[in-house]
């Protein structure tokens, strides 16, 4: 299955527009199942060296940060949308497009939710041009590009009430996701700089994990 990017329907809503806000309410339900807030909040304490900031690049709403700040893990959130009401107060927000975000060098550690198979390859250099000059940590969970996670989801999203925009956007991220190395090499890093792994869970995510040597 070859990588394609296609817009997806959210990018195209306001914030609060009721399409985005079922939309958001579907995603919350997917990444629940999908494990994928429980897995960053596994992981971050181990990598996390003490005074070290993280941001979280394509934050949304804001909810798997305010449950990671919950959990004693500082995060910063980056995004396109205003700041969430329930973002703690204490916790900064950058209201930012993340391919132009110029504070990235006050965050050794960045961290990703379904957001990097949004770009198109030429935009992940760029992206990845900056992480490796100023990050120590990258992690990221992104879609598993199989044509058999497509296939399930047109299934069961409808089971649990999914609105028009996750059908299509679930499809076209897929479509958008990765395989194998896919993802650190898009974002050009060298294995004799950066020590990374990607592991594929049987539920459709795949999570890389990029530390500099």
């Amino acid at each position: 299955m070859k990588r394609a990017c296609e817009p997806e329907l959210l990018d195209s809503l306001p914030h609060d527009h009721p399409d985005a806000v079922r939309n958001r309410r579907d995603l919350r339900l997917i990444n629940k199942v999908m494990r994928n807030g429980a897995w960053f909040e596994r992981m971050l304490p181990r990598l996390v060296r003490p005074g070290e900031r993280v941001l979280e690049v394509g934050a949304g709403m804001g909810e798997m940060g305010v449950a990671l700040n919950a959990r004693g893990v500082a995060v910063d959130g980056l995004d396109l949308w205003p700041r969430p009401l329930a973002w703690p107060d204490g916790r900064a927000w950058h209201q930012a497009d993340l391919r132009a975000f110029a504070g990235y060098g006050a965050y050794p550690v960045v961290i990703g939710n379904l957001i990097l198979h949004q770009f198109t390859q030429a935009e992940l250099a760029e992206v990845g041009s900056t992480l490796r000059r100023t990050a120590r940590i990258v992690l990221a969970c992104e879609p598993w590009r199989r044509k058999i996670s497509q296939t399930i989801m047109a299934a069961i999203a409808p089971l649990f009430g999914a609105n028009h925009v996750t059908l299509h956007d679930s499809r076209v991220s897929i479509a958008a996701g990765f395989v194998g190395d896919e993802l650190p090499l898009a974002l050009g890093m060298s294995p004799a700089e950066w020590d990374y792994s990607c592991a594929t869970t049987a539920l459709g995510a795949l999570r890389m994990v990029a530390v500099r040597r």
